[in-house]
């Protein structure tokens, strides 16, 4: 199972240039070729993120889509995973968004995080990038 990172959604969403790769993995994920895990704190900043662009139709296929996603899991996060992220925050020197992401993972058990953010890199769990997965 991966951690899905917030930007691999993202980069879909907002056409980035790295939108294919992307595209394709967030299909295998949700064919239930590959298993993953996304963190309501990413769900919500996505909400915030394309509401703040008044991106309302692709906000609305987002959220809809992630019902149809048949190897994807929604992990909701507690006030502990809160608690951690700030600790590995300060230990690793993270974000606090990454050591969020970061903390999920560890409790997860995942095999890897897919993001496109170096930030991950050098962590206990693997960064991998969605090319890196897409068969």
């Amino acid at each position: 199972m991966y951690l899905l990172d917030t930007n691999i959604f993202l980069e879909v969403l907002l056409s980035g240039p790295r939108k294919e790769e992307c595209r394709k993995f967030l299909e295998l994920v949700w064919r239930g070729d590959a298993e993953g895990v996304v963190t309501d704190f990413t769900i919500h900043s996505i909400l915030i993120i394309m509401g703040r662009l008044k991106r309302w139709k692709e906000l609305s296929t987002f959220l809809s889509s992630l019902l149809a996603y048949r190897g994807l899991k929604i992990h909701w996060t507690s006030i502990s995973d809160e608690l951690r992220a700030i600790d590995l925050s300060r230990g690793r020197g993270l974000e606090v968004e990454d050591a969020m992401q970061y903390s999920v993972a560890v409790g997860e058990r995942v095999e890897a995080i897919v993001s496109l953010d170096k930030h991950f890199d050098g962590l206990d769990v693997p960064r991998v990038e969605p090319k890196d997965i897409n068969r």
